[in-house]
């Protein structure tokens, strides 16, 4: 709906929502006092953009965004289209993904909002050639075998091996306004949690990187 994480103390649009927002739905909540970079109508930003005579296009690595399930209808249903790898239990495929999101930005000049969830940065930590196996899942709830350093090591270097994937799609948006965030982060052992899905500090630690594209 437009809304991303933020510092509630900033204000400066995007850093700070509340203050002002990337993209806002017309119809409800209140204006912020900062600029507004995209405001639209309709459903959420997808059906947004996508009245606005944009392309809209999505993939998505996690089992959220698995078609064949009633709960991802919510997600996917307003891209123009979407692509899902089809393996609720693999969620490294970055490959797969960048290789279909390529073949459709090459189908049309039209402007594009364009959606990548990526799963290998999620547990297990795991992306194509990692020197351990995906079985090996060094986070997880009530799990035995837990480690969080191990953790944080993997996580770095499937960061690592995403960000070099992604250069070549970030090339294509170099113009355009490009939004990079998580939607939780993860317990490594504070407090004896692990993992995510859970009301603590750290699942509410995520990243944001974003940059104003010149045709905002």
């Amino acid at each position: 709906m437009g809304f991303t994480p933020g510092d509630a103390q900033s204000r400066i649009t995007g850093v700070n929502p509340k203050y002002g927002k990337l993209f806002r739905m017309s119809q409800g909540g209140i204006a912020g006092r900062g600029k507004e970079y995209f405001l639209l109508q309709g459903r959420n930003i997808v059906d947004g953009f996508s009245r606005k005579g944009y392309r809209t296009i999505g993939t998505g690595a996690v089992a959220w965004f698995n078609p064949e399930t009633e709960t991802a209808g919510n997600l996917i249903a307003d891209f123009q289209k979407f692509y899902y790898p089809g393996d609720p239990c693999v969620t490294w495929t970055l490959p797969q993904q960048l290789e279909w999101l390529s073949r459709q930005l090459d189908d049309d000049p039209a402007p594009v909002f364009a959606f990548l969830n990526i799963g290998e940065t999620h547990v297990p930590y795991y992306f194509e050639g990692a020197p351990w196996s995906p079985e090996d899942n060094p986070c997880m709830p009530f799990g035995t075998n837990n480690d969080a350093e191990e953790s944080r090591r993997r996580q770095v270097l499937a960061l690592e091996w995403v960000d070099a994937q992604l250069a070549p799609l970030l090339e294509v948006f170099a113009n355009a306004t490009v939004v990079v965030c998580a939607d939780h982060g993860d317990c490594w052992g504070e407090d004896g949690l692990w993992e995510h899905g859970i009301s603590h500090p750290k699942v509410l630690e995520v990243p944001l990187l974003f940059r104003i594209g010149e045709t905002s």
